[in-house]
């Protein structure tokens, strides 16, 4: 099918337009909204975290709840969120200058300014991923494998990782690249990565999978941050794990099985929410509370002149 489009109404015209690949299924499994090919491969970034996470719990991680949700999480640099990477650290016995992703400073931006205020620097504990890499040390320790090179696809942990990847996508991974974190990140299909995505939600409750699931759920903010569209969406919808990935990549799944998964070919940030809301409302999930992010606002003057929103049947 084509993809799906996305308008950039600016004072009335479209001005420009995003085009999306679309994956959504019903709660037995059956397409019910696909829009491009999505058996050609992916790149689900940050999307695939819950299955990493998955990967380490089932290798001894022993983390619950918000500190659970933070190891799959994109996080927004809050100080909840840094506090809660420390004390991954410290439960393993180390601090974050075992840290390999990059420095950054926080997403947030409240958080980034008190750094600035306080003349802090770019620091690795800052980076959106460095929950998912203190949990990755943290299961190393757990294992007695080596913290150095744990971001090495020869690693231990990144071949346990592999290996939870291919289960549960029900594919083989196709090629491997290098996440903006420096992991391992693995190409394999859309449709894959939402089969993957329903075994979490459709797990035995105390299973790791469900474990994973129920963590992200009640605590969204935990995966990505306090005013987060991800968090939002959870929030407005109980039942809903979702997770987004950079270059405009999401995933969801539902608590009876319906799940999708979208991207927008150009990494247009703006349109990967009204596109994951179009997918959830043609599963039949809705609320009123996504009625504001159904579009993205565009500004002029410092005032609303137009929207990102998916072009109309």
């Amino acid at each position: 099918m084509s993809e799906l489009v996305v308008e950039v109404v600016r004072s009335g015209f479209v001005e420009s337009v995003h085009r999306a690949r679309v994956h959504a299924v019903d709660a037995g499994g059956s397409p019910v909204m696909v829009h491009g090919d999505t058996s050609s491969l992916a790149s689900p970034r940050s999307s695939m975290k819950p299955l990493q996470a998955l990967a380490m719990v089932r290798a001894g991680l022993a983390l619950e709840n918000e500190l659970l949700a933070l190891a799959c999480a994109s996080h927004s640099g809050e100080p909840y969120h840094i506090d809660g990477a420390r004390k991954i650290l410290a439960g393993a016995g180390l601090d974050e200058t075992a840290l390999r992703c990059p420095e950054d400073l926080p997403l947030d931006t409240a958080a980034m300014h008190q750094v600035i205020r306080e003349n802090g620097a770019p620091s690795r504990i800052y980076m959106n991923c460095s929950g998912k890499h203190s949990a990755m040390l943290a299961t190393c320790v757990a294992n007695d494998w080596p913290i150095e090179g744990y971001l090495d696809p020869g690693h231990p942990l990144q071949r346990a990782i592999r290996a939870t990847v291919e289960e549960l996508t029900g594919e083989r991974v196709a090629a491997t690249g290098v996440d903006g974190c420096g992991a391992p990140l693995f190409f394999v299909s859309m449709a894959g990565v939402v089969r993957a995505f329903r075994r979490f939600t459709l797990a035995a409750p105390g299973s790791p999978e469900r474990r994973i699931a129920d963590a992200m759920r009640a605590y969204p903010q935990w995966t990505s941050g306090t005013a987060r569209p991800e968090a939002e969406l959870m929030r407005a919808i109980p039942g809903l794990m979702v997770k987004a990935g950079a270059e405009a990549f999401d995933a969801f799944a539902f608590a009876d099985g319906r799940a999708g998964a979208v991207k927008v070919e150009d990494g247009g940030y703006r349109a990967r929410v009204p596109v994951t809301v179009a997918a959830l409302r043609a599963l039949g999930l809705d609320a009123p509370e996504l009625a504001g992010l159904a579009t993205t606002p565009l500004f002029g003057g410092g005032r609303p002149v137009g929207e990102v929103r998916v072009r109309p049947a």
